[in-house]
């Protein structure tokens, strides 16, 4: 094992740390039922994560340039899921607070394969772009876990959130014709 694959298991191992203890002290202050929810909404996104990113990785390697898998990425995915979980979670007490943290669960989870095929295409010298930007294993994994997931946590609250009030306008606006029409 070289150096900076012991630095970067150290530096990985320790993100993992930090990650799960802001999540155990943010269950203490939120109550468990917000939590909970948030959790079930953030565990469909995050299994289809862990899948989208091995194949977006496949398919670069099948030779297929990278403007046309874009698409397959992990912010488009939050952008659509934080659509999804606005449509969803409008009708609810503390909707922008379960959105946040199922925004919170699901980002850092998701870029943990991002790290992982950083260190495969590093080691075996493929050629993806997941080579491109780190020096070590702890570089790559720090950089996806707290940078790219506030790529990710930061458009898909605006667009979550702006998907939550658009559902709750148009809800009153119905509700206000329905008024108007019973007089």
């Amino acid at each position: 094992m070289t150096t900076s694959m012991s630095v970067g298991l150290i530096y990985f191992c320790l993100s993992v740390r930090v990650i799960f203890k802001l999540m155990k002290k943010i269950k203490e202050v939120i109550p468990k039922s917000i939590f909970k929810h948030a959790m079930r909404l953030a565990k469909k996104a995050i299994l289809v994560a862990l899948i989208l990113t091995p194949i977006r990785f496949f398919l670069e390697l099948a030779g297929i340039p990278e403007h046309v898998i874009f698409i397959i990425g992990l912010l488009w995915l939050t952008l659509g899921f934080s659509i999804y979980w606005g449509i969803q979670l409008f009708k609810e007490k503390h909707s922008y607070l379960i959105l946040f943290f199922s925004l919170l669960i699901f980002s850092p989870i998701s870029r943990f394969p991002v790290a992982i095929l950083w260190w495969i295409d590093t080691r075996w010298k493929i050629g993806t772009h997941y080579s491109l930007y780190f020096d070590n294993f702890g570089q790559a994994t720090f950089q996806q876990v707290v940078y790219g997931s506030l790529i990710q946590l930061i458009p898909g609250f605006l667009l979550g959130a702006i998907t939550i009030m658009i559902m709750q306008n148009k809800k009153n606006i119905t509700k206000n014709m329905n008024t108007i029409e019973n007089e």
